[in-house]
Formats: structure tokens, C-alpha cells, sequence
């Protein structure tokens, strides 16, 4: 398990609920616990909590995967799927890389419900690797 914070990172990734369960520079696993803070005004979840999600896993995955060069990965591009509308309970968060390049890296995102196994949203996350601020 990485050291990562993310409740350090800020206020509206903390927000967005997700808890890591598994970090490593080929997979990310983590959950979401969904609640009404998570609603639209028409009392489902917010496809922004999806969306961070898939931005928030590949982008640990992929700057866990460069972080030994003194590097990590930036999101350029994010594409997220919503498939179900959902109100509340537990969803399961899978990042795994598609392609990883010296320069960029490619990672596909799946949420799902643990209890019927179905997919809520989906995404893939294009990332550039860049230098770590000194």
C-alpha cells in the first residue's frame, strides 16, 4: 500500500470519497462509499464523483510507475462513461495501464457495483510524465 494521502491532496478529492485499498504502478484498487453528499439536485450520484475517480486512480497509478525517475504523471485527457444511475452504496475502483511510455502512459479505469458486479462508469485517462517539482 502506497503512502498516499488523499485527503492531503484537497478538499474536493477528499470529498469525492475515494479510499485505496491497493497503489502500485500497474494497478490501482480502491472503493467509494456513495451518499446524498454525493447527489445531483435530482438525488443520484454525480458523475464528477465518477470522473474524479478515474482521474484520481490513473494518476496515482501512473505517477507511482514513474516516481522512481524523479517523475510524475499529469492527466491530458480524461473520458469517463456513465452506465448506471446510482443513490447510495459501495462501489469498487479498478485502475490498470493499457500502455506505458517513457513519455505518456494510457490507463483504463472500471467502477463497479461489488454486489451485482455490473459497471457503473467507466474511463480512460491519457497522462504525460513530467519532472517532480523540485
Amino acid at each position: 500500500m502506497s503512502e498516499l494521502n488523499l485527503e492531503a491532496a484537497s478538499g474536493f478529492v477528499s470529498a469525492a470519497g475515494l479510499q485505496l485499498d491497493e497503489v502500485s504502478g500497474t494497478k490501482v484498487v480502491g472503493h467509494i462509499d456513495l451518499s446524498e453528499e454525493h447527489h445531483t439536485p435530482w438525488g443520484v450520484v454525480h458523475g464528477g464523483v465518477y470522473t474524479t475517480a478515474v482521474e484520481s486512480a490513473a494518476s496515482i497509478g501512473a505517477s507511482t510507475a514513474v516516481a522512481d525517475r524523479g517523475e510524475f504523471a499529469v492527466g491530458v485527457h480524461n473520458g469517463t462513461d456513465f452506465l448506471r444511475a446510482r443513490t447510495g452504496g459501495r462501489v469498487d475502483v479498478v485502475a490498470v495501464p493499457i500502455q506505458q511510455g517513457r513519455v505518456q502512459q494510457l490507463w483504463s479505469v472500471v467502477i463497479t457495483d461489488p454486489e451485482s458486479g455490473k459497471e457503473v462508469a467507466r474511463g480512460q485517462v491519457r497522462l504525460q510524465n513530467v519532472p517532480l517539482p523540485k
